[in-house]
Parts: C-alpha cells; sequence; structure tokens
C-alpha cells in the first residue's frame, strides 16, 4: 500500500507538504495540492487514520447522539438530511461518524456518560435539549469538547447550532392568519423540548398580535408520526368549531393530515389553509396547495461537525452559536 513517502518521493517534495497538501494547508500552493492529490489517486493512498489514532491518543471519531422520535415506521425520515451532512463533513474532517441511537425511553444523561466511560469518541454532537439540560453542564465539567444541536435555557456558554423554531412558527402563524383563518392549529413535537417552546412562542406571538387568545385545544403535543397526526386532526376537524388552519411540525405530521382531509373530503389551500416545515422536500412533490418553510438540514449537520472540529482542535476558542433560518416558499 502507498505511503506519504513514496508520494514525497515521486514529486520531489517532503513529507510534510504531501501530508499538508493532503489535508488541503493553506500554507500549501493549488497547483501542489492538485498535483499530489493526483499522484495519492493514482496510487492508491489510504490515509492510516489508526496509526495516527495511535499517535495522538485520539479515537477519531465523532459520536451524534439521536434519540429515536418514536419505534413507529418511518418516524425518523427528517433526520436523513441532517445524519447525510454531518457523515459528509466528518469525512472531509478525517473522522468516522458514530450515530448513537437511544429509544424515547432511555435516559438521556445516562446515555451520555455511558458514551463518556467508553471512551469511543473525540467528541460528542447532543440532540434533543431540553430546559436546563444537565448534559451541557456534565460536558463542560468533564471538559468533552461537544456541540449541541439545539438551545436550552441555562446560563452558561457552551456552542450550539440551531434553527429558529420560534420564527418560523411565528411566520407561518401570521401567513395563516393573513389567509383570513382565526382558528389555527399548531403541532408540537415533544412538550418538553426547547423547540416545542419556542415554536409554541412563536405562534403565541402571532396570536397575540392578532388579538386572537389562543386557543389550548388547538395547540397538540406528539411525536406526530403519520398516524398520530391523522388522529389528532380528525379529532379536531369533527368538534363543533374546527381549525381552518394548519401549521405542521414536520413532513409525516403533514401526511398525516393531508389524509385526514382527503377522507373527509376538504381541500388543502381551500377549505383548510397549511403551513409546514419541511427538511426533506417532500411537500413540493405533492398535488395540493401547501406553503413550507424548508431548512437546509444537510447544512445543518455540515456545521455541527465543522463547529465540533473547532472544538476539538482548539478547546478554549470562541464558543460559536450559529442559528439557521426558514425559507418559505408559498404553495403553487
Amino acid at each position: 500500500m502507498a505511503n506519504l513517502k513514496q508520494i514525497a518521493a515521486e514529486l520531489s517534495l517532503s513529507v510534510t507538504t504531501v501530508s499538508r497538501a493532503l489535508k488541503d494547508g493553506p500554507e500549501v500552493h493549488p497547483l501542489t495540492i492538485a498535483r499530489v492529490k493526483e499522484v495519492a489517486a493514482r496510487v492508491g493512498y489510504v490515509p492510516d487514520h489508526h496509526g495516527r489514532a495511535l499517535r495522538t491518543g485520539r479515537t477519531l471519531t465523532l459520536t451524534a447522539v439521536l434519540p429515536m422520535e418514536t419505534i413507529e415506521h418511518l418516524s425518523d425520515l427528517a433526520k436523513l438530511p441532517l445524519i447525510e451532512g454531518m457523515t459528509l463533513a466528518a469525512r472531509q474532517a478525517g473522522y468516522s461518524l458514530s450515530i448513537y441511537s437511544t429509544t424515547p425511553d432511555d435516559d438521556p444523561v445516562a446515555s451520555v456518560e455511558q458514551l463518556l466511560q467508553a471512551r469511543s469518541a473525540d467528541g460528542l454532537i447532543i440532540t434533543r435539549m431540553v430546559s436546563g439540560d444537565p448534559r451541557v453542564k456534565l460536558l463542560l465539567d468533564r471538559g468533552i469538547p461537544f456541540v449541541a444541536f439545539g438551545r436550552t435555557d441555562l446560563d452558561i456558554a457552551y456552542p450550539y447550532v440551531d434553527i429558529d423554531n420560534e420564527q418560523i412558527a411565528y411566520d407561518a402563524t401570521r401567513r395563516l392568519l393573513d389567509k383570513g383563518c382565526r382558528r389555527v392549529a399548531l403541532q408540537l413535537l415533544v412538550p418538553k423540548d426547547q423547540a416545542s417552546a419556542m415554536r409554541l412562542s412563536g405562534y403565541g406571538k402571532a396570536m397575540a398580535e392578532a388579538g386572537i387568545p389562543v386557543d389550548q385545544s388547538l395547540i397538540g403535543h406528539g411525536t406526530f408520526t403519520m398516524e398520530s397526526s391523522a388522529d389528532w386532526f380528525d379529532r379536531l376537524l369533527g368538534s363543533s368549531d374546527p381549525p381552518t388552519g394548519l401549521a405542521c411540525a414536520n413532513e409525516l405530521g403533514l401526511l398525516g393530515a393531508l389524509h385526514v382531509l382527503g377522507k373527509r373530503g376538504l381541500v388543502p389551500g381551500s377549505d383548510v389553509h397549511i403551513v409546514s416545515r419541511d427538511s426533506t422536500r417532500l411537500a413540493r412533490f405533492l398535488p395540493a396547495r401547501i406553503d413550507v418553510h424548508s431548512v437546509d438540514m444537510t447544512g445543518v449537520g455540515r456545521m455541527l461537525v465543522e463547529v465540533l472540529e473547532r472544538r476539538i482542535t482548539n478547546p478554549v476558542g470562541p464558543v460559536e452559536k450559529i442559528l439557521f433560518k426558514g425559507q418559505f416558499d408559498p404553495g403553487e
């Protein structure tokens, strides 16, 4: 198997220059980087991550803790773009990505403790942030590099990448109100999640501005698989004062709602207006008028890994806080 010394000898370069070129080092001329990569590809060079790990005491593995939404079919569909982004960014940075899935019943702190005891990763990505999330202080106290996907309300500095769920929910509610909807239903995911709290805040702000009291019966908490969304929305539509607008939590919530509308002979975009979060571009292929807030979840995944890699390289560097906005796409 080819090694750095062979590539360096063929190009009359130092091993250090070849190593830096393979990592796209800014100190190496772009033409030199191109030459090195061409030879490396031709001779079949493969980086020896295991040897590097032994020399540095690092695993060259990043672990993302991704709780399963439910044990229902397709419940984690929206996570696929996130995983794709993390995988590509980790590979580009010379790491392997490990996905540590937990069930809805698992204790999140115990799961992190188990990972720390295993010492199987150089850094962690934690998700499903809750109020006063104890994992943040645990990881800071242990000096473990990490980045959170989401925010908690602790008065402490920690790195995170998040989506502006409050603004998305506010905008969705405002758009439904502007279409004449006065009974606006809102889907929330797990109630204790900070993302759900932010969505509820944005919804409440928009309703208050319109002078409409929040009706708690129109707010749904759950996992919002297709089945649970259909059951919940069917109950609302069967009430004496049904909603005329719906802000969906995700694609699966949307599919459940559309199923019920079809069953009842109601037309989305006419009888009931819908605005949905859509991270997989699924909504644009549905034969229904749906307004969509899309989020570049692949970009979010990439950013999570990039922030984590910088924390590993420079643990005392700036604490990065990055917020992704949703892009609105009106239904046709």
